[in-house]
């Protein structure tokens, strides 16, 4: 595993493994001891240009590749990763502290993407249209939009590069690639490696580890890619679709959220509380789908708060490596931070923590907040760690008004007993997804994934990546002679 810090601590351009020329170094740590893994020179706007260029040159060829060829890297690509396995495991435990069991599923869903990708090389179809002029035919191309930029993010960082990277390949596109600074190698370097050795022809992927503070706008900025994939918070993403847009550039943002998880009066309590638990512990809360918010009928409040105390409490925080580690470290001490000071604030404002966790170095332990003030600022942002804020409700109707009480609307789900009930409540619920009787946190290959409101715009996933990273070409055809009015 170590070999994976050393051997790819580098820039990824052209086909070649290069180090940066900037001035300075990203430093690679492990979120949990602290361990230095790797220090990458970073890439500059020069390299950012070669990326780009470099993609550009070698997207013609393989646009006009067989598909089925095409197809075959991403069949390659999917037995690498089955084959290392572990060793992939190894590194997303020490690069960004997730768990034994976040790594599963996050391997497991790279998977499936990848699976899909092979599909999706010959998914693109053209369409013959009607014309209302004698002897013409209207030809519609789906064709591949040219270069695509993908920035990941440092939570799901190979996944959430492989769910962008992957299609946007299969597709036709050239792909740069930008890694998060805390992720590099299990969000950049690695993906390309990966495609390196399953027969990628050199330039197609490219990966620049960088930073704005050498770069600026430059990746958005650059002439050549057409679409921006970003997944982040909706502050940056806020920019990235500013940037875009005034460049006529498309812009596909999967950004934050700050999803409910309501339990009804007539749910099954023990099933609620475990989806809830999960929904928000899963991965130390680094989830955009995460149940920050955790809404309860009244009449079920006691049984379920004293149940879902019982079992966040259990749940063991500490080393990753640990298999027996549900919680491990967040990101960096800024995040550690900032969750510690949200929580603070909180009970300031009035909170109780039924569960108070400690917060030392980057491991943040579980927190349980209830008796929260209708205008405390929690309530409204997306926490993005171990927090629950519990929430009591009087009816479905004032229910739906505090899930939509939020400027995101990603994720959400709803117990209940009557499934069609279940329904009827999502459907009031501005929000890309919901989900009846089960967890917040789900993608699916098939299923178009985003957001509402300030969770982001554009899907991804099944018929709807087509549509992100294709274009359609209209080209008529005029079987005999057209007449002029001139």
């Amino acid at each position: 595993m170590s070999s994976y810090f050393t051997d790819l601590a580098q820039q990824y351009i052209g086909g070649e493994w290069r180090p940066g020329t900037g001035s300075w170094d990203i430093i690679d740590f492990d979120p949990y001891d602290g361990e230095k893994l790797a220090s990458i020179t970073i890439a500059t706007v020069d390299e950012v240009d070669a990326a780009y260029k470099a993609a550009a040159t070698a997207q013609r060829q393989w646009a006009a590749t067989n598909p089925y060829s095409r197809r075959a890297v991403f069949e390659k690509a999917l037995r690498l990763i089955e084959d290392r396995e572990a060793e992939i495991t190894e590194v997303i435990i020490a690069e960004l502290g997730g768990t034994r069991l976040k790594a599963a599923f996050e391997l497991h869903l790279a998977k499936e993407f990848l699976r899909e990708s092979i599909q999706l090389a010959l998914r693109p179809e053209g369409k013959i249209l009607p014309s209302p002029i004698d002897g013409k035919e209207n030809r519609l191309y789906r064709v591949p939009v040219g270069v695509v930029g993908v920035i990941s993010p440092f939570n799901f960082p190979f996944l959430l590069s492989i769910k962008s990277v992957a299609p946007a390949l299969a597709l036709g596109n050239g792909v740069v690639l930008k890694p998060h600074q805390n992720t590099p190698i299990a969000g950049g370097s690695l993906v390309a490696k990966i495609f390196e050795e399953a027969g990628l022809p050199g330039g197609l992927l490219n990966v620049v580890i960088t930073d704005i503070a050498e770069i600026g706008d430059a990746f958005l900025e650059h002439p050549i890619p057409k679409v921006i994939s970003f997944t982040g918070s909706d502050k940056v993403g806020r920019h990235v679709a500013t940037v875009c847009a005034s460049l006529f550039k498309r812009s596909i943002l999967e950004l934050g959220g700050n999803s409910a998880l309501v339990v009804l009066d007539d749910a099954d309590v023990d099933y609620a509380v475990d989806a809830a638990v999960f929904s928000r512990y899963v991965h130390q809360g680094q989830v955009c789908m995460a149940a920050n918010r955790v809404l309860v009928d009244r009449s079920i409040q006691a049984e379920f708060t004293d149940k879902f105390v019982a079992k966040v409490k259990s749940l063991k925080a500490g080393d990753p490596r640990d298999p027996e580690t549900v919680v491990g470290p967040v990101i960096n001490a800024s995040q550690a931070d900032a969750i510690s000071g949200a929580v603070e604030q909180a009970i300031a404002e009035g909170a109780t923590a039924l569960v108070h966790g400690t917060t030392t170095d980057n491991l943040v332990q579980p927190t349980v907040l209830t008796d929260l003030p209708a205008d405390s600022s929690i309530l409204r942002q997306e926490i993005f760690g171990p927090v629950a804020l519990l929430i009591p409700f009087e009816g479905e109707e004032e229910a739906v008004r505090i899930v939509n009480d939020t400027p995101y609307g990603l994720s959400g789900a709803v117990h209940t007993a009557d499934i069609e009930r279940g329904v009827a409540f999502a459907k009031q619920i501005d929000t890309g997804m919901f989900h009846v009787n089960d967890g917040t946190v789900h993608d699916e290959p098939l299923v178009p994934f985003g957001g509402e409101k300030h969770s982001g715009v554009g899907r991804l996933n099944g018929e709807t990546t087509v549509e992100a990273f294709t274009t359609q070409k209209w080209i008529s055809v005029q079987h005999g002679r057209s007449a002029f009015p001139f």
